[in-house]
């Protein structure tokens, strides 16, 4: 019998990980020889890692936050986007709008944004390179990998660090206690969506008057 799954030889996450990035890699060649329209920033060229952690938002969601994000920014402003690619990625498709963002990743796919890209570890959370300077991005946009006390917390230190003042959370409905805690953020009325149903019910949270009520 041939269609039994315990035969399939599971590679190991390491070796998954180079093979994504060979086939990123030969994506983004593909992509730049078939056409020049390829959109490098669709949520399309970089997969969910679920071994990560990684959940992309709906369309809409996404859209939806980056509008967001570009408001509260406002003309020239810096944003921040912590552990939320699929909003960087939305951002990154608002062309000719005024502003500029930076990611800060643990994926290191996401290096493929040049510059802009940060590598960054919860559990590190003031671990940022010098030229990233305090209270520096008009609003910060965080999607704490887990959801655990510890992880908002450590995201906190980071958020803290980097915003002026504006902070847009998205986390779990049951973080709202410790969101209010560590941040000082209020639930909004907007209900974000993920692209794939979450077990966990998910909100966004805010610090000041957004328009996401």
């Amino acid at each position: 019998k041939m269609d039994d799954d315990d035969d399939i030889p599971q590679l190991s996450s390491h070796t998954l990980a180079a093979l994504q990035e060979f086939y990123l890699e030969q994506q983004q060649r593909e992509g730049m020889k078939t056409s020049q329209g390829f959109n490098q920033y669709s949520i399309g060229s970089i997969e969910e890692d679920w071994q990560l952690s990684q959940f992309w938002y709906s369309d809409e969601t996404a859209l939806c936050l980056a509008k967001e994000a570009v408001l509260a920014a406002g003309k020239g402003g810096r944003i921040a986007c912590v552990s939320a690619p699929s909003v960087y990625q939305k951002l990154k498709e608002q062309d000719g709008e005024d502003f500029s963002v930076c990611i800060l990743e643990y994926d290191r796919r996401f290096s493929v944004y040049g510059e802009e890209f940060i590598f960054y570890d919860y559990n590190h959370p003031l671990d940022l390179p010098e030229n990233l300077l305090p209270h520096s991005f008009d609003i910060v946009i965080a999607d704490p990998p887990y959801l655990s006390e510890e992880c908002l917390q450590k995201t906190a230190e980071t958020i803290k660090y980097l915003t002026k003042g504006k902070i847009l959370l998205c986390t779990g409905a049951v973080m709202e206690e410790q969101a209010a805690k560590h941040l000082g953020v209020k639930m909004c009325k907007f209900i974000p969506k993920h692209s794939r149903n979450l077990a966990n019910e998910f909100r966004c949270y805010v610090n000041y008057a957004s328009g996401l009520d």
